[in-house]
Order: C-alpha cells, then structure tokens, then sequence
C-alpha cells in the first residue's frame, strides 16, 4: 500500500509547528543555527513567516493556540507602520502573512485597516519615471539607493491587487501593474533566467546598471530569484490576467524545471562556473519551495495539456523536499525543511533551514492536500 506522504507532511509540519509555538511564542525567527531558530526584531523583511506558517496550520485544526501567537506577532509589528523610515517594499511579505491572512480568516476590522495602511506606504514607493517600487530606504555612507529594484518585489504586489479588489480604488492596481510591466522588459531574459537587480537612475527611469544581488555575478541566474518570478508573475496573472505575465511566468518556469536537471532540490545559482561548480554548489531548498508554490497555482491558469506539467513539477519538488530535507526525524530542529542558502556572496547562512523555505513548503503542502485559502 503506497504512503500518503501528502498527508504524511501536513501530519509533521503541524506536530512541529505546534511544538515550535511553544519554543518560538511571540518572536520573528530567521535562521536555525544548531537546531533553533535565530531570532530576530519585527523589522526584519523575514517578520511575517512564522505567524504565516501558524496561520496556515490554524487553517486546518483551527488550534486557537496559534492564532493568538499569530496575532500577538501581528500587533508587535504594528507600530512599524507609524514610521516610513523603517519599512520598505517588504510590506507585502510582512503584512500579508499577518494582517491580511487574519483579516480573511477571521474578519478582523483593525487587521483590514493595517493591511490597507501597508498598501498605501507601498504604493508611496512608487517612482514614476521608471515605473518601479523602491526595494530599501537609505544605506548607511552616501551611496545613493533610490534606484535600486529587485525581483522579490514581484511578491509584494498582490497586496495592491488585493487593496483595489477591497476598496474599488484602482490605483493600488495601477502601481502594481506598471511595477510588473517594468519586471518584464529589465529582468526576464530571452531564455527564461532572471536578473535579481536592477538600478535606474531615479531621476530619468533610466536603467544605469544591472547588477548580481544575491546571484554570483551580473549575468547568472540566481534560483530563489527564479523562483520570485514563478511565483510573482503568475500572481499578477492572477489578478490582472494579463497573458504577458502569463507567458513570462511559463518562462521562467520553464527555465527552473530544466535547470534542476535531475537535482532533488536547486543550487543556489543555476549559472555556477564550471572551474569552481564544487566550491560554490550550495543547496537552496527555500528557493524550491518557492518555485512549487507558484508551479502549483501557475497550473490553474493554462490550458488542461499544460496544466499537468505544472502540477507535476510542483508535487515532485515539493515530495523530493519531504523526502530529502524535512526534519521529521529530529525532534530538537526547530526548522521544517534543511539546505537553504540565504546568502551566498556575503557567505551568511549556507546549508540551514530558513523561515521563508519553511514558510513556502507549508503553504506548499497545504496546496497539496487541499487547501483553497491563498494568503496572496
């Protein structure tokens, strides 16, 4: 009789997440180092994974425990609201996980008000002569960020898309779009690769330079940023049905699938030097985690002979991340899934799990075994 390693999964994220409620309580995990999560201030663009994740096993056993941790968080992150030199284009992972995720489950009024007040800082980021959301506030020196632009943005649209659909304003949409169309023309390339930076000049909307980011250098291709893009593009898709983002996403998708080769979860960097493949290979099970996400939804909006390849895709990844890096067997590892890479050229957590893999392989299973509520 074949294992329901479906079930199985859900059956382990929610005995861990529920046991990690307990150890983690009202706090903003990042990094597992030695078996428990390094913590770190609501601040931090990770804050709104781990109410994410309880909020998604709530879905399910309706475990009042973790909704009042999921709010708790929620309402130690709500001051940051009050202060727009503190926040920056992360609004979208920090208050759809948490806000916008109560606000849909439960109908909380006050939660509604903060994820709209999340719209508008994000849409005040907007520049219009380029058509791009700014990613951060300013860096410590005199180095000028205010054309700086990357691909991760792509998943904090949907709290835009989003705010038109609730409000009946189509401004928030408007912003979202434009930001989307300028993804399309500077960083989805002919063969489906990814740029994860681009820096304009702010002034003009003019492209100065396109830059590696996270990537090993300028012109490789970067998975978790591959992996923003699925997601994101078919996102936008979602809201818009646009089929230019409907086609850069099958694009992209494309190019992951291929890539991964017959690889249990991706590398870091698809596009690693030959003469130092070994030295550099890391393992990125976040960044298959987010790709399965979007290969999941990305298989609702094409056609019925595509649709399986899609689905296929996102069960295989996220079956082989089970299989290969869940830690089912380790009671004292705080982290779901092993072999993320957060960031490589800073050498910063390599070959750990991390909360945003562990984030997108719950929403992923959740996917799986039936669940219809889409946070984004």
């Amino acid at each position: 009789m074949e294992i329901n390693w479906k079930k199985e999964a859900w059956n382990f994220i929610e005995e861990k997440t529920i046991l990690n409620n307990d150890r983690i309580g009202v706090n903003f995990p990042h990094v597992s180092e030695n078996k428990h999560y390094k913590l770190e201030n609501e601040q931090w663009w990770t804050a709104g994974f781990w109410p994410g994740i309880l909020w998604q096993v709530y879905l399910k056993n309706k475990n009042e425990k973790l909704k009042i941790t999921a709010e708790k968080c929620e309402m130690k992150m709500k001051h940051l609201l009050c202060d727009t030199e503190i926040i920056d284009h992360d609004l979208g992972f920090m208050w759809i996980l948490t806000s916008l995720a109560n606000y849909k489950i439960t109908g909380n009024k006050e939660s509604r008000r903060r994820a709209l007040l999340a719209a508008n800082l994000l849409m005040g980021r907007f520049n219009i002569k380029g058509n791009y959301i700014r990613a951060w506030n300013a860096w410590k020196g005199n180095k000028d960020n205010t054309g700086v632009v990357i691909i991760d943005c792509m998943m904090n649209l949907p709290l835009l898309y989003w705010a038109s659909e609730e409000t009946g304003d189509p401004r928030f949409k408007h912003v979202a779009e434009k930001n989307g169309e300028m993804v399309l023309e500077n960083f989805i390339r002919a063969d489906g690769s990814v740029q994860h930076m681009v820096i304009f000049d702010s002034e003009t909307g003019e492209v100065i330079e396109k830059a590696g980011g996270q990537g090993f250098d300028a012109n490789s291709a970067w998975a978790r940023g591959c992996a923003w893009a699925i997601y994101g593009l078919t996102l936008s898709y979602k809201y818009t049905k646009n089929n230019e983002f409907l086609e850069a996403a099958k694009k992209t998708a494309h190019y992951f699938i291929a890539n991964m080769k017959d690889d249990k979860y991706p590398v870091w960097d698809f596009r690693l030097p030959k003469d130092g493949e070994i030295k550099y290979k890391y393992p990125d099970s976040s960044a298959g985690a987010i790709a399965a996400c979007g290969l999941l939804l990305l298989s609702k909006y094409v056609c019925e002979f595509e649709s399986s390849l899609y689905m296929e895709a996102g069960e295989k990844m996220l079956k082989n991340l089970y299989y290969e890096c869940a830690t089912n067997d380790d009671i004292e590892e705080e982290g779901l899934i092993k072999h993320a890479t957060g960031h490589f050229p800073e050498q910063k957590n390599l070959d750990v799990p991390i909360i945003y893999g562990d984030y997108f392989f719950t929403e992923g299973i959740a996917m799986l075994n039936g669940e219809k509520m889409l946070f984004w």
